[in-house]
């Protein structure tokens, strides 16, 4: 098993003015520690279950940029870009340059999006879940065409590209690895099976439920399921001493036996960097066999 580092909670130490200092340190302390990704969230607001509305929310793509700079290896990606916010074209154009700047670290993670109020609040585009469904769909076709490097035109239902141009091509071949966020046995993870590297389904007893429906989604398609990296979100919660770590260890135990293969979580506390120190020290080792 795999651990990704999220960051979806800005306030740190620090305040505003201390967002750069502890963002780096966070990243390049979870690279240290053997963190294979580190992965932002795509919105403008933050969430209602993170302490409200009105808590501090860094633009998802900008601050991917700044940790590209402060890193070395880990990829870089979106837990998950919401796919009606921004085009699909300056959206592969805006992955591209992360991949390139990084060094080939860039990732593309997408969904159809899900926070309302935000959208409501800032006037972000935002039509019905069927429609985004669809805009899903073409996105992802606009995305691997560009990065092909097809420059034939591309007419779909919501997207229209008269010459898909992308150059400097990404370096990571034949393009950034795809994650598609969602847990919908259908439409989701038949997306993923026809396009995604990865998948990343909710933490929860229902989750062999949702590897055996991907697994018959590739099935219909003739594709290999083992070829698509099974992902799931959490908490890494270790305490303030490392109190919590066998419990922690435990519990991703339990997601790799539901066949889970790499989870992506915040670390409580992060910005303390010990938990971080702790996470390295006695998590990854203990469950990098898994």
């Amino acid at each position: 098993m795999k651990l990704g580092f999220q960051i979806n909670d800005y306030k740190l130490k620090g305040g505003a003015a201390g967002l750069g200092p502890t963002l780096g340190e966070m990243a390049q302390a979870a690279e240290e520690n053997g963190f294979e990704s580190i992965v932002v969230q795509d919105h403008v607001w933050q969430s209602s279950y993170m302490g409200g509305f009105e808590g501090p929310m860094l633009e998802c793509y900008s601050t991917l940029a700044f940790l590209a700079a402060k890193t070395n290896r880990c990829r870089l990606f979106a837990l998950a870009t919401a796919v009606s916010y921004r085009q699909p074209a300056m959206l592969a154009k805006m992955v591209t340059t992360l991949d390139v700047l990084s060094g080939g670290r860039g990732g593309f993670g997408i969904g159809v999006g899900d926070f309302e109020e935000e959208v409501v609040g800032m006037g972000l585009p935002y039509p019905s879940l069927s429609t985004r469904y669809e805009m899903l769909d073409e996105t992802l076709q606009v995305c691997l065409q560009l990065w092909r490097g097809d420059e034939q035109p591309f007419h779909g239902r919501h997207y229209t590209l008269e010459r898909p141009l992308n150059h400097p091509q990404s370096l990571t071949r034949p393009h950034p690895p795809i994650l598609i966020a969602g847990s919908g046995e259908r439409k989701t993870l038949g997306l993923v099976a026809r396009y995604g590297d990865a998948c990343n389904i909710r933490p929860g007893p229902e989750i062999p439920q949702k590897l055996d429906a991907l697994r018959q989604r590739c099935n219909e398609i003739g594709r290999d399921c083992d070829e698509i990296e099974k992902t799931c979100a959490f908490l890494f919660d270790v305490g303030a001493r490392g109190e919590k770590t066998s419990q922690l260890i435990a519990q991703l135990q339990g997601l790799a036996e539901m066949g889970i293969e790499t989870v992506i979580g915040r670390v409580v506390d992060g910005d303390r960097i010990t938990p971080i120190e702790i996470m390295g020290r006695d998590v990854i080792p203990a469950i990098a066999e898994l």
